[in-house]
C-alpha cells in the first residue's frame, strides 16, 4: 500500500561524527491494518437539534407579535385614513362673544332686592303696546341666564315708593342688550332665578 522510506534529516541540523552513529537495520514500516467498517459519523447533529428548537421556539413570538401588528394596522386611525375616510369634524367652537353691561329697569323693585352679582336670571317682558290683540299679554324671554354684573342701591326718593321698579346691571351680548332696551320701552320686565 504505501512504501517507508526514512525521513532524511534536516538540513540545519549538524550530522552526528561517525563513532557515535549506532549501525543497524534501516527503519522499517509497521505492517498495513485493515480499517473496521464503522457508521458513518454524524458530527454536530445534537447542537443543530438544539438550534432547531430554539428556533422553533422563537418563532411563535414572532409570529404572534406579526398578528397583533397586522390587527393594530387595520384598526388604527392610519388605516382609516389610508381607506379614505374623512375624520369626523371636530364640534365646533362657540364664537368668542363679546359682553356688554346693560341696565334694565325690573317693574317689582322687592325682586331686585334679592339679586346679587353673580346671580343668573332670565328676563321676561309681560304685555305690549296699546294691550291689544293676541300678543299683547303673552310673556316672552328676553335674555334666557343672563349674569346680573350689579344691583345699584336705591335712591332716597324712591326707595319705599315701588312704582317705577328697581334698575338692575345685566351682562349679555350687545344683540341681547338691545332686545332688553327696546322691550323695556314697550314693557314691563321681570326676572326669575336661573
Amino acid at each position: 500500500m504505501f512504501s517507508c522510506t526514512p525521513f532524511p534529516a534536516a538540513p540545519s541540523t549538524p550530522a552526528p561524527p561517525a563513532a557515535s552513529r549506532v549501525a543497524g537495520p534501516p527503519a522499517a514500516c509497521p505492517p498495513p491494518r485493515p480499517v473496521p467498517a464503522f457508521a458513518p459519523l454524524r458530527v454536530g447533529r445534537s447542537g443543530d437539534r438544539l438550534r432547531r428548537t430554539l428556533r422553533r421556539r422563537r418563532r411563535v413570538p414572532a409570529a404572534g407579535l406579526a398578528v397583533a401588528a397586522a390587527a393594530l394596522a387595520l384598526t388604527g386611525p392610519e388605516a382609516r385614513a389610508s381607506r379614505s375616510e374623512p375624520p369626523p369634524a371636530p364640534p365646533p367652537r362657540p364664537a368668542a362673544v363679546r359682553l356688554v353691561s346693560a341696565p334694565v329697569r325690573i317693574a317689582d323693585a322687592a325682586t331686585v332686592r334679592l339679586l346679587r352679582t353673580g346671580d343668573r336670571v332670565d328676563v321676561v317682558a309681560a304685555g305690549g303696546p296699546g294691550g291689544f290683540g293676541a300678543e299683547a299679554g303673552r310673556p316672552r324671554v328676553v335674555a334666557a341666564a343672563a349674569k346680573v354684573a350689579g344691583v345699584p342701591r336705591p335712591e332716597p326718593e324712591t326707595a319705599g315708593a315701588g312704582g317705577d321698579g328697581a334698575l338692575v346691571v345685566l351682562s349679555v351680548p350687545r344683540d341681547t342688550a338691545r332686545e332688553l332696551v327696546a322691550a323695556g320701552a314697550v314693557s314691563r320686565l321681570a326676572v326669575t332665578l336661573c
